[in-house]
């Protein structure tokens, strides 16, 4: 297949060095502890990696040049966007993917529905500079999906919903404007909203390889985790998915750009508070509160905001000390 199907574009092309061309190009599709695999234009390959490689270092849909005869991996290019996550009690972040077009972002129409935690998602992809489209499964189990999509359309300017049966054809076609020849896509959410069922609709799995799928608690509506690992899938008439482990707990943190969009209405509030600092909580002159006060903001939509300001702050480390010697150390309030 030509490489433009896999997704390769002149970003990737400016960054080769004259020598580079004999390399070929190829596509991360699966990283474990101690191999990967990629697509290439010649179908799947096991890459050579060379000693002391550190397979954390890379995602799903990275690009990475290969010696043609050997598979042996010289270098990874740099993304055009990089969905990560920090987990509690690491240093570094979690590679969730790379070179994302679109993510899709999986909820259900159930009460597993939760506005909240799909901000945290909405943030993650603002920052990666992916387009987050909301996805809600299960329509088919409601006699009416309105009042769930009421629920999320409002939760950042210019969000797209859409709503489906992850299991029918027709969900394939309602997602179509995204999945185009060289798009990738990704599919993040906590376990038990359908994503497994969306990815063999999507990739038009048979029966023998298809992802498993499992079912959700009806006590609580809260599902249980199928898939295990990060992995890229063909769709067919050339685009690409990544699917992903369940999230239960999404924790923010380096975020403050996704933020911004994400809670615009208060962004563009914040330079006409009085003081430059405002937490937009008791300070005089605080046209946010003025907002709220008005009826124009929603005050929950406030707290909300508060609430991931907050840990986004406690959580993302910041550098200290002389230039030329600066040391990480772990966030904090800085108010």
């Amino acid at each position: 297949m030509p490489e433009t199907t896999l997704g390769w574009s002149a970003f990737f092309d400016d960054q080769l060095k004259p020598d580079e061309a004999r390399l070929d190009r190829m596509r991360i599709a699966t990283v474990h502890r101690a191999r990967m695999t990629a697509e290439s234009a010649h179908g799947p390959v096991r890459l050579t990696l060379p000693h002391l490689t550190n397979t954390a270092e890379y995602a799903v849909g990275d690009w990475v040049l290969a010696e043609p005869d050997s598979h042996l991996l010289v270098r990874r290019l740099d993304r055009k966007t990089l969905l990560q996550r920090r987990t509690e009690g690491s240093r570094v972040p979690q590679l969730i993917a790379a070179n994302v077009d679109t993510l899709f972002i999986v909820s259900s129409c159930n009460d597993d529905l939760n506005p909240a935690r799909l901000e945290r998602y909405l943030a993650l992809a603002n920052e990666a500079g992916t387009r987050p489209v909301i996805v809600l499964t299960k329509a088919d189990k409601v006699e009416n999906a309105e009042p769930f999509r009421n629920q999320v359309t409002g939760l950042q300017r210019g969000l797209e919903v859409v709503s489906l049966n992850a299991k029918s054809p027709e969900a394939a076609r309602i997602l179509s404007p995204w999945c185009g020849a060289g798009q990738t896509v990704a599919l993040v959410g906590s376990s038990g909203v359908g994503k497994s069922s969306l990815l063999n609709t999507l990739a038009d799995k048979s029966d023998k390889d298809a992802q498993l799928t499992g079912t959700i608690r009806e006590s609580d509506a809260k599902g249980r985790h199928t898939t295990t690992s990060r992995s890229l899938h063909a769709i067919p008439h050339g685009g690409w998915v990544i699917d992903t482990p369940g999230i239960r707990t999404l924790h923010v943190s380096d975020i403050s750009a996704g933020l911004d969009l994400l809670f615009a209405e208060v962004a563009e509030l914040a330079p006409q508070c009085r003081f430059r600092n405002c937490t937009h909580a008791h300070e005089p002159g605080c046209a946010v509160q003025a907002a709220v006060d008005a009826g124009n903001l929603d005050p929950a939509r406030l707290e909300r905001w508060r609430k991931l300001y907050e840990e986004n702050q406690s959580n993302t480390p910041v550098q200290t000390g002389p230039r030329g010697n600066k040391t990480t150390k772990p966030g904090g309030k800085r108010r």
